[in-house]
Protein backbone atom coordinates (compact mmCIF):
# COMPACT_ATOMS: atom_id res chain seq x y z
CA UNK A 1 0.00 0.00 0.00
CA UNK A 2 2.97 2.31 0.52
CA UNK A 3 3.52 2.32 -3.26
CA UNK A 4 -0.03 3.57 -3.78
CA UNK A 5 0.22 6.18 -1.02
CA UNK A 6 3.36 7.56 -2.64
CA UNK A 7 1.28 8.24 -5.77
CA UNK A 8 -1.11 10.56 -3.89
CA UNK A 9 -0.16 14.23 -3.91
CA UNK A 10 -0.66 16.00 -0.58
CA UNK A 11 -1.62 19.65 -0.88
CA UNK A 12 -1.43 21.72 2.32
CA UNK A 13 -3.94 24.47 3.05
CA UNK A 14 -6.42 23.41 0.36
CA UNK A 15 -9.27 24.23 0.06
CA UNK A 16 -8.68 26.37 3.14
CA UNK A 17 -5.88 26.94 5.68
CA UNK A 18 -5.23 24.02 8.01
CA UNK A 19 -6.62 21.36 5.62
CA UNK A 20 -4.32 18.79 4.04
CA UNK A 21 -5.92 17.72 0.74
CA UNK A 22 -5.20 14.25 -0.64
CA UNK A 23 -5.18 14.59 -4.44
CA UNK A 24 -5.97 11.21 -6.00
CA UNK A 25 -5.58 12.44 -9.57
CA UNK A 26 -1.87 11.67 -9.42
CA UNK A 27 -2.68 8.05 -8.50
CA UNK A 28 -5.34 7.83 -11.23
CA UNK A 29 -2.94 8.94 -13.94
CA UNK A 30 -0.50 6.17 -13.04
CA UNK A 31 -1.54 3.07 -15.01
CA UNK A 32 -0.18 0.53 -12.51
CA UNK A 33 -1.41 2.47 -9.51
CA UNK A 34 -4.96 2.86 -10.81
CA UNK A 35 -5.17 -0.80 -11.87
CA UNK A 36 -3.79 -1.93 -8.53
CA UNK A 37 -6.24 0.20 -6.57
CA UNK A 38 -9.26 -1.10 -8.51
CA UNK A 39 -8.02 -4.69 -8.31
CA UNK A 40 -7.52 -4.52 -4.55
CA UNK A 41 -10.95 -2.98 -3.94
CA UNK A 42 -12.55 -5.66 -6.13
CA UNK A 43 -10.61 -8.46 -4.43
CA UNK A 44 -12.22 -7.54 -1.12
CA UNK A 45 -15.73 -8.01 -2.53
CA UNK A 46 -15.09 -10.74 -5.10
CA UNK A 47 -16.70 -13.40 -2.87
CA UNK A 48 -19.87 -11.34 -2.39
CA UNK A 49 -22.78 -11.18 -4.77
CA UNK A 50 -23.04 -7.55 -5.85
CA UNK A 51 -25.88 -6.45 -8.14
CA UNK A 52 -25.25 -2.70 -8.15
CA UNK A 53 -22.32 -0.45 -7.31
CA UNK A 54 -23.49 3.00 -6.19
CA UNK A 55 -21.03 5.83 -6.74
CA UNK A 56 -21.31 9.13 -4.89
CA UNK A 57 -20.86 12.36 -6.83
CA UNK A 58 -18.35 13.35 -7.94
CA UNK A 59 -15.17 11.35 -7.44
CA UNK A 60 -17.08 8.19 -6.59
CA UNK A 61 -18.01 8.24 -10.28
CA UNK A 62 -14.38 7.47 -11.09
CA UNK A 63 -14.06 4.30 -9.03
CA UNK A 64 -17.59 2.87 -8.89
CA UNK A 65 -17.99 2.10 -12.62
CA UNK A 66 -14.61 0.35 -12.69
CA UNK A 67 -15.63 -1.76 -9.68
CA UNK A 68 -19.04 -2.49 -11.21
CA UNK A 69 -17.41 -3.66 -14.43
CA UNK A 70 -14.95 -5.92 -12.64
CA UNK A 71 -17.62 -7.34 -10.29
CA UNK A 72 -20.13 -7.95 -13.10
CA UNK A 73 -22.58 -5.48 -11.56
CA UNK A 74 -24.48 -2.39 -12.70
CA UNK A 75 -23.55 1.17 -11.80
CA UNK A 76 -25.89 3.74 -10.23
CA UNK A 77 -24.98 7.37 -9.54
CA UNK A 78 -25.99 9.22 -6.38
CA UNK A 79 -26.00 12.91 -7.19
CA UNK A 80 -26.48 16.39 -5.81
CA UNK A 81 -30.01 17.83 -6.21
CA UNK A 82 -31.50 18.52 -9.64
CA UNK A 83 -28.83 16.59 -11.57
CA UNK A 84 -30.89 13.48 -12.34
CA UNK A 85 -33.51 13.66 -15.10
CA UNK A 86 -36.09 11.19 -13.73
CA UNK A 87 -38.14 10.90 -10.53
CA UNK A 88 -35.86 10.81 -7.52
CA UNK A 89 -35.69 9.78 -3.91
CA UNK A 90 -33.73 12.18 -1.76
CA UNK A 91 -32.17 12.52 1.64
CA UNK A 92 -31.00 15.60 3.51
CA UNK A 93 -28.06 15.20 5.86
CA UNK A 94 -26.10 17.41 8.21
CA UNK A 95 -22.67 18.79 7.48
CA UNK A 96 -20.31 20.44 9.91
CA UNK A 97 -21.84 23.81 8.95
CA UNK A 98 -25.33 23.37 7.51
CA UNK A 99 -26.88 20.60 5.46
CA UNK A 100 -26.71 18.99 2.04
CA UNK A 101 -28.84 16.69 -0.04
CA UNK A 102 -28.34 13.62 -2.23
CA UNK A 103 -30.65 12.07 -4.82
CA UNK A 104 -31.02 8.77 -6.63
CA UNK A 105 -33.49 7.70 -9.32
CA UNK A 106 -36.49 6.03 -7.68
CA UNK A 107 -36.08 2.97 -9.91
CA UNK A 108 -32.28 2.70 -9.67
CA UNK A 109 -32.28 -0.03 -7.00
CA UNK A 110 -34.94 -2.71 -6.71
CA UNK A 111 -35.94 -4.24 -3.37
CA UNK A 112 -33.54 -7.00 -2.39
CA UNK A 113 -30.73 -5.97 -4.74
CA UNK A 114 -27.29 -6.22 -3.19
CA UNK A 115 -25.53 -2.87 -3.31
CA UNK A 116 -21.90 -1.90 -2.82
CA UNK A 117 -21.37 1.78 -2.01
CA UNK A 118 -18.21 3.35 -3.43
CA UNK A 119 -16.52 6.72 -3.02
CA UNK A 120 -13.01 8.04 -3.25
CA UNK A 121 -12.60 9.08 0.38
CA UNK A 122 -14.17 8.41 3.76
CA UNK A 123 -13.82 11.45 6.00
CA UNK A 124 -16.57 12.22 8.54
CA UNK A 125 -18.95 9.60 7.09
CA UNK A 126 -21.99 11.86 6.67
CA UNK A 127 -22.21 11.62 2.89
CA UNK A 128 -21.72 7.84 2.89
CA UNK A 129 -24.35 7.39 5.61
CA UNK A 130 -26.80 9.51 3.59
CA UNK A 131 -26.17 7.47 0.43
CA UNK A 132 -26.75 4.26 2.41
CA UNK A 133 -30.05 5.72 3.67
CA UNK A 134 -31.08 6.36 0.06
CA UNK A 135 -30.30 2.81 -1.00
CA UNK A 136 -32.26 1.45 1.97
CA UNK A 137 -35.23 3.73 1.13
CA UNK A 138 -35.43 1.88 -2.18
CA UNK A 139 -35.18 -1.54 -0.50
CA UNK A 140 -31.56 -2.27 -1.40
CA UNK A 141 -29.35 -4.40 0.81
CA UNK A 142 -25.93 -2.90 1.55
CA UNK A 143 -23.10 -5.37 0.93
CA UNK A 144 -20.41 -2.92 1.99
CA UNK A 145 -18.82 0.47 1.53
CA UNK A 146 -15.57 0.73 -0.42
CA UNK A 147 -13.23 3.71 -0.32
CA UNK A 148 -9.84 4.36 -1.87
CA UNK A 149 -8.78 6.49 1.10
CA UNK A 150 -9.91 6.78 4.72
CA UNK A 151 -8.99 9.59 7.09
CA UNK A 152 -9.00 7.55 10.32
CA UNK A 153 -8.65 10.61 12.53
CA UNK A 154 -12.13 11.82 11.48
CA UNK A 155 -13.80 8.55 12.61
CA UNK A 156 -16.17 8.36 9.63
CA UNK A 157 -16.77 4.64 9.92
CA UNK A 158 -18.57 5.22 13.23
CA UNK A 159 -21.44 6.68 11.16
CA UNK A 160 -21.68 3.40 9.24
CA UNK A 161 -22.49 0.85 11.96
CA UNK A 162 -23.03 -2.72 10.81
CA UNK A 163 -21.52 -1.98 7.37
CA UNK A 164 -18.45 -3.75 6.00
CA UNK A 165 -16.29 -0.67 5.49
CA UNK A 166 -13.19 -1.34 3.41
CA UNK A 167 -10.68 1.38 2.66
CA UNK A 168 -7.45 0.68 0.91
CA UNK A 169 -5.29 3.58 2.06
CA UNK A 170 -5.54 4.95 5.58
CA UNK A 171 -4.23 8.17 7.03
CA UNK A 172 -3.92 8.69 10.78
CA UNK A 173 -3.03 12.39 10.78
Amino acid sequence: MDDLQKLIREIPDYPKPGILFYDLTTLLQDQRGFHSLVDKLCDHYSGDKVDIVVGIEARGFIFAPALAYRLGAGFVPVRKPKKLPWKTASVTYQLEYGSDQLEIHQDAVRPGQRVLLCDDLLATGGTAAAAIDLVRQLGGEIVGAAFAVELNFLHGRTKLPGIDVFSLLKYDK
